[in-house]
């Protein structure tokens, strides 16, 4: 890479820190591209996706279960209509506690000008949920109540809650599963096409032509940055370069708009 270390570093010194989130289908290449961004930005904050909780959920605390764990991940996938409700509701307190665990202490004069989370609370509900309701997964009963929960959270916290933009990895339904078989992930094995073109569409109404209702007043206009990502960008070093330079830039003109808004000690 060519931008190691990016400018975008400076931004430190304007105070606070930006929080975007990273969104994008199944295998789009989110892991990759959070690497990238660490090489680019190494004193950004990233959050990765809480896959390995979803993996190795406790099983309880009787004697026979105390020292197993449950991959509920697996479970949903091979069981939707039984687990849907019980992985979205999992899914989103452990984004939720990501979300707000403070980032780790740093070096003097090396703070944390950027965090960036793998996916968020946002789309566990405009994506996800909204989408396994829609397919007969999730009962009526069942989103209401997730819906109610999920909108009382977000309240009480806040400003604590809230993003300041989108980074949104596209890709076409079929390279995110030619992408899913190379990785092969093994709760993964049965997903299918269909299911890949359901979450594109869940992604593009909400981000890209804003026609998903959000009930969040301070969530409806909160910029995006799309970033196509249908090629392989993991072995393109000019690719990554022109990718890494757009959410430099996009960081840059969210954190000009912040000090317009909130203007600091001259």
């Amino acid at each position: 890479m060519t931008r190691e270390g990016g400018s975008g570093g400076g931004m430190g010194r304007s105070g606070a820190v930006l929080r975007l989130a990273l969104e994008g289908n199944i295998a789009v290449g989110k892991s990759t591209f959070l690497k990238l961004l660490g090489a680019t930005f190494p004193e950004w904050h990233l959050v990765t996706e809480p896959v390995a909780q979803w993996r190795k959920v406790p099983a309880g605390n009787t004697a026979e279960a105390s020292v197993g764990s449950t991959n509920l991940l697996q479970m949903m996938y091979q069981e939707p209509a039984r687990w849907s409700y019980t992985f979205q509701t999992f899914s989103c307190l452990s984004r939720l506690k990501a979300m707000l665990e403070p980032p780790p202490e740093q070096l003097p004069g090396i703070p944390h000008p950027v965090r960036v989370f793998e996916r968020s609370i946002y789309s566990d509900r405009y994506v996800f949920a909204k989408n396994l309701f829609e397919a007969g997964h999730l009962q009526p009963l069942e989103w209401a109540i997730y819906q109610d929960w999920h909108g009382f959270l977000l309240q009480q916290l806040g400003a604590r809650a809230a993003l300041h933009g989108f980074l949104y990895l596209r890709a076409s339904p079929q390279t995110c599963l030619e992408r899913l078989r190379r990785r092969a992930r093994s709760e993964e094995g049965g997903i299918q096409l269909e299911y890949l073109q359901q979450l594109h569409a869940q992604h593009e109404h909400w981000l890209v032509e804003k026609t998903t209702e959000v009930h969040f007043a301070g969530m409806k206009h909160v910029p995006v940055l799309l970033l196509d990502v249908d090629k392989d960008f993991e072995h393109d070093v000019a690719m990554q370069d022109v990718l890494m330079a757009q959410v430099e830039a996009f960081a840059t003109a969210l954190r000009a708009e912040a000090l317009l808004s909130h203007p600091g000690p001259r």
